[in-house]
Order: structure tokens, then C-alpha cells, then sequence
């Protein structure tokens, strides 16, 4: 793919569909060293409170979110950005669709896991607003590999972070 133009507004967000999966399985298996399958995709988008949603550039599809809708929190269970995007702020602004679907009265943060060395992903996380909160032992199941839990609190929702984010991995 060539590599995207910097324009952020040229960003569209939808739900994703069926035929979103070939793009997504491609940038998922492009981005990680250990992928999620299509089975993996389908068994999670199943769940009645998952969603997916695609990135699209002029009408092809350059990142995803899947998340987990609970009653106090979103839930990231994976994020990706197709790396000739990476850096255009495709991943802001999937970022600022979730923190959109935030309020104080109901759900008010946005946790996920990362890898202990998935840096790039520690370090964007970081810019558009998450905080470490907490570290998972031996997390996954693929590896003896750590986890950081990270976090984006609702802005008008100024509670410590130390209540009830412990252990929050779902």
C-alpha cells in the first residue's frame, strides 16, 4: 500500500463487517508476532457485548479496534494500525471515537493490556492519554510475557485511579 498522506480528517470509523475480515486478518498478521486467527475474530465479535470497528483511508481499511462494552469501562482487546499508516493519525482517531462513547455517569475509562515489549504500543497508548495502572504476571497464554494494564479515565471524572482498576483484565 502507499504510504498515507497526513490527514487525520480524511479518517472514517465504522462498524466492521464481513468483508472488512480479509484486511484486518492481513494487519493483524502484519502487526503482531502472534496473531489473532479468524477464529479468534469471529469468536470474539460474537459476544453480545463486542464490537469491532475498521479505520478506513479512501475507502480502504488501514486499522481496527475490538472492544468489550462493560458497565463501567470499555474493554480494548485489540488495536491495530496497518504500519504504512502508522504515525497519521488513524490511531488517534480510533482512540477518539472510544473516548466519544465515554461519560462520567456511566462508563468513564477505557482499560487494555500490551506487552511488556510492545513499546510502540506502550509509547502511543502513552501520547494519547493511558497511564500504566498495574502489571500482569505471565499474562498470556502464548508466552511467559508480561502485561501492563493501562488506562484512560473520562476527563471530567477526577476519582483517584487507584479505586477498583487492580486487577481489571477481563
Amino acid at each position: 500500500m502507499p504510504r498515507a498522506e497526513k490527514e487525520q480528517s480524511c479518517v472514517h470509523i465504522r462498524w466492521m463487517i464481513r468483508r472488512d475480515m480479509p484486511a484486518v486478518l492481513d494487519i493483524e498478521g502484519h502487526s503482531f508476532e502472534f496473531p489473532w486467527s479468524e477464529e479468534e475474530f469471529i469468536r470474539a465479535l460474537r459476544q453480545r457485548n463486542c464490537i469491532g470497528m475498521v479505520a478506513e483511508l479512501n475507502e480502504v481499511v488501514v486499522g481496527f479496534m475490538i472492544y468489550e462494552l462493560h458497565k463501567n469501562r470499555l474493554h480494548i482487546l485489540n488495536f491495530a494500525v496497518h504500519s504504512d499508516y502508522r504515525r497519521n493519525g488513524v490511531g488517534q482517531a480510533m482512540i477518539e471515537k472510544l473516548v466519544s462513547k465515554l461519560s462520567y455517569q456511566r462508563r468513564s475509562r477505557i482499560l487494555l493490556e500490551v506487552r511488556e515489549t510492545n513499546l510502540p504500543a506502550q509509547l502511543f497508548f502513552k501520547n494519547v492519554g493511558f497511564q500504566a495502572v498495574s502489571v500482569l504476571r505471565d499474562f498470556y497464554e502464548d508466552t511467559t510475557e508480561d502485561a501492563y494494564v493501562m488506562q484512560l479515565r473520562h476527563i471530567a471524572n477526577e476519582e483517584s485511579v487507584e479505586s477498583g482498576t487492580r486487577r481489571m483484565a477481563g
